[in-house]
């Protein structure tokens, strides 16, 4: 996931990494309706150019240029750590515009584990779609580019990173490449208290994240108005967890 942070901002990332350490339990995760929200077709399999805009302000899933996010990333390995960096690049994705989220994993000595570009754009009613990571791993010392997907590409489609207005219940696919990457979500609560290591946070977003590729593994995410993304557990199927250190703004 991480997608996140699937985004899931880190979820390519954590993926990568705890792959090795994710196992099974009793039964499957919660399966998640995608069908859509608010009459939205997601994913979506032909999005029209002029429907999104590369100015990302949706108030759980901002993207200003120049924001550095940092989190401490916990896996069965040891203690990572994880930066998202909203870089000032574009992509031209499927005929969209998408801003370019850098994310780096890093470990002791600062030793470079994983890394990732993640496309993003926002329609007109500001909801932020996904469209699609270009990641590489390098455990081994070898790069593992396992993981990417673009939309338009190979059957993989938009999906819905971050509803303009989240409701209790709703479903969602977050991203959809086949056999890739098809992280769901769906929404828990709206009112979530959390403390990390950047604060203490209320009225969070809550999200359980899960994937049919990962079965029996179930993640919950959280994300404050105005900041994002501020933890990510995983409940079932593994012990990762996330938490936003710090946040530097442009």
């Amino acid at each position: 996931m991480l997608e996140p942070m699937t985004p899931r901002w880190a979820g390519l990332l954590l993926g990568m990494l705890a792959a090795a350490t994710a196992g099974a339990c009793a039964g499957g995760p919660p399966t998640v309706d995608p069908s859509g929200v608010d009459g939205l077709v997601v994913p979506t399999p032909s999005p029209r150019p002029a429907d999104f805009t590369d100015r990302i302000d949706n108030p759980w899933f901002p993207l200003v240029p120049g924001t550095v996010r940092t989190y401490r990333l916990t896996t069965a390995q040891g203690t990572r750590t994880l930066t998202a960096a909203v870089t000032g690049r574009t992509r031209l994705v499927a005929g969209v515009r998408t801003v370019v989220v850098h994310e780096a994993v890093t470990g002791p000595r600062g030793r470079r584990l994983a890394q990732a570009d993640n496309w993003y754009a926002q329609d007109r009613a500001g909801n932020v779609w996904s469209f699609g990571t270009a990641g590489s791993s390098y455990d081994g010392g070898r790069p593992d580019a396992g993981g990417s997907w673009q939309a338009g590409v190979d059957g993989a489609e938009a999906g819905l990173a971050m509803p303009a207005q989240p409701r209790l219940g709703d479903g969602y696919a977050r991203e959809h490449a086949p056999g890739v990457a098809e992280d769901r979500a769906e929404v828990l609560d709206l009112a979530a208290p959390r403390d990390v290591a950047a604060g203490a946070y209320h009225r969070l977003l809550e999200t359980a994240d899960s994937s049919p590729l990962e079965p029996g593994r179930v993640q919950h995410t959280f994300y404050a108005r105005g900041v994002g993304l501020v933890e990510q557990d995983t409940v079932t199927g593994g012990t990762e967890r996330l938490e936003l250190t710090g946040v530097r703004s442009p």
